[in-house]
């Protein structure tokens, strides 16, 4: 790779750090080509992506990014995973390659300008994603509404249910 290569690279780098709210570093070690092929599709369904980088390019690109505060974390072989949207399931779906790879782990991670470390990565992939929790919450929204509703209803089937039996009552004298 020419000087103007590594340059371009790091550039790109450089945008996909400011671009993307968070980024979890992987350490990438011992999966053979079908099994990351596979992974990269898994992280496209969640509208996120992955790239494998070389450290001394990535801690250049870092340079004016939330991401500075995890020099430390670029050692070994390194790749990150990054996401616009949600950082739970991007998570979810790195954690769950990681049981599959043991030798596969998380380094640290960047949430929204929060820094994370690897054990607080892992409870990230345990939360719940943010489609789940709204429809958490508009089933709790919804639940007194229906009760609401089945009390009403109740007084009327009562009646309707006293009405039926004299109309049964009367056809029989």
């Amino acid at each position: 790779m020419n000087r103007d290569q590594k340059q371009s690279l790091v550039e790109e780098l450089n945008k996909t750090f400011k671009a993307n709210k968070s980024i979890l570093l992987i350490h990438f070690k011992g999966v053979n080509v079908l099994d990351e092929t596979d992974f990269r599709r898994q992280i496209s369904k969640v509208d996120s992506g992955y790239q494998v980088v070389k450290n001394r390019l990535a801690l250049r690109a870092l340079q004016e990014t939330s991401l500075e505060q995890l020099r430390e974390h670029f050692k070994g072989p390194t790749a990150i995973a990054y996401t616009v949207g949600d950082p739970v399931a991007l998570a979810k779906v790195v954690k769950r390659f990681i049981r599959e790879h043991p030798e596969v782990t998380f380094k640290a991670g960047v949430v929204e300008g929060k820094v994370f470390s690897a054990s607080e990565v892992e409870l990230l992939a345990k939360m719940a994603s943010r489609p789940e929790l709204l429809e958490k919450l508009v089933f709790l929204l919804n639940a007194p509404l229906v009760r609401l509703v089945t009390a009403l209803q109740s007084p009327l089937r009562g009646l309707a249910s006293v009405l039926k039996q004299l109309v049964e009552k009367k056809e029989k004298t």
